[in-house]
């Protein structure tokens, strides 16, 4: 509940039932006596309370309402609601980055001595911070298949705590069975993290799925412009409330603007997850007619090793294709170097279609031994492809496949 002013409506039931794309734009709004109609935006560092008592009820939490900015502010709740309406969970924790939402997971919800089963095929940020964070604090990670459901089970010790994945993998776009890790995790008592950062709920749901704990870095499609950082955890509001705890705490916090660019970027995000999809497979099909292109990897194909899977638990095949080039990292760096429209940049879920060289870029901090067991070539090219029209896509890829 906002605590600006009386409230005099709330924009939708969320008892009734929605589609997605009025989720996207309606869900969360609550107006406050002003009668606005675009969701408010809240420029406030902390609140301030009618009498000493309240201010008391409101720090032991037997009053909701604002206290302070770093964990409460009506404009993030009101992104934080949109975003659980969409995902299907019962609450959201928004954070400062994705990265600070995985963060704010595993201080949360585990302790020194426990164990995480974790793909292979992660972010390389995701990596380090499991290699070289986690494990300073006595918190250890296996890795195995993102695919293989087998290597999940035999990985599992009597203190393994959580599974962690991202489907489709950054940046091989590997589909792993949500639905049968999540049977494996449960079978031995433990949690599974899905980072759902490249379907969006509008493709995927996690949690219809059987996970427990659905990760987001919002810089991504959510924002859908590039424009600013965030991240979410969603899941259970027992799960959430350690993880709800730990922001407060701690203070990797949304601020309040960011958190309205978010509920401008839901709002178009069903339009543009579609437009996103339908231009990647089109690329996707003309970069398997590339004489000078090895292996294209996009879920959407047919050729795409976990295609079946793909299109049974995602709506479409996403935004991402990566494709292997012949001639490894030199002429993998003349094709990026030869484009003229797509930006060089390592971010994605962007309106402008990006090009990386992920050995070189997102995965550079990680050993090469690692980056081999994730099959990530010197020759591997990663697009997030963006809402131009294909064909300029096509030919602006040309110039360095000639």
């Amino acid at each position: 509940m906002l605590a600006c002013g009386p409230i005099t409506k709330k924009e939708i039931n969320m008892s009734e039932s929605y589609q997605p794309e009025t989720l996207a734009v309606r869900a969360g709004i609550e107006r406050s006596q002003f009668h606005e109609h675009s969701e408010a935006l809240f420029l406030t560092s902390s609140f301030t309370f009618d009498s000493a008592e309240q201010a008391a009820k409101r720090f032991i939490g037997e009053e909701p309402g604002n206290i302070y900015a770093r964990f409460t502010n009506p404009t993030v709740t009101m992104f934080e609601q949109r975003l659980a309406a969409l995902e299907g969970a019962e609450q959201c924790v928004a954070v400062a980055s994705g990265m600070a939402a995985i963060l704010a997971t595993v201080m949360a919800l585990l302790k020194s001595g426990d164990h995480i089963v974790a793909s292979r095929s992660l972010f390389g940020a995701t990596t380090n911070t499991f290699n070289n964070y986690f494990k300073k604090f006595g918190v250890e990670t296996t890795y195995v298949s993102a695919t293989d459901v087998a290597e999940w089970q035999a990985a599992v010790r009597p203190n393994t705590k959580l599974f962690f994945l991202e489907t489709p993998s950054n940046p091989l776009t590997e589909i792993s069975d949500i639905a049968a890790i999540a049977a494996v995790a449960k079978s031995c008592g433990a949690l599974l993290a899905v980072d759902n950062c490249f379907c969006t709920p509008i493709l995927q749901r996690p949690l219809d799925l059987g996970a427990d704990i659905v990760i987001h870095s919002a810089t991504k499609y959510i924002d859908g412009q590039g424009r600013v950082l965030g991240g979410a955890v969603l899941g259970s509001k027992k799960l959430m409330e350690p993880v709800y705890g730990f922001l407060r705490t701690t203070g990797p916090t949304m601020s309040a603007f960011n958190a309205w660019v978010f509920l401008k970027g839901l709002e178009t995000l069903k339009l543009r997850m579609d437009a996103h999809s339908a231009n990647a497979l089109q690329l996707a099909q003309w970069l398997e007619q590339q004489p000078n292109v090895a292996r294209v990897f996009y879920p959407g194909l047919p050729s795409h090793p976990q295609h079946a899977l793909a299109m049974q638990q995602q709506k479409t095949g996403g935004g991402i294709v990566a494709f292997e080039v012949k001639g490894g990292k030199a002429a993998a760096w003349r094709v990026i170097d030869n484009t003229r429209m797509l930006s060089i940049t390592a971010n994605l879920g962007d309106t402008k279609t990006t090009i990386t060289h992920p050995a070189t870029t997102t995965h550079a901090r990680i050993s090469p031994e690692a980056r081999a067991a994730a099959g990530i070539s010197d020759g591997l090219i990663r697009i997030a492809v963006g809402l131009e029209a294909v064909v300029d896509i096509q030919n602006d890829l040309a110039r360095g496949l000639a």
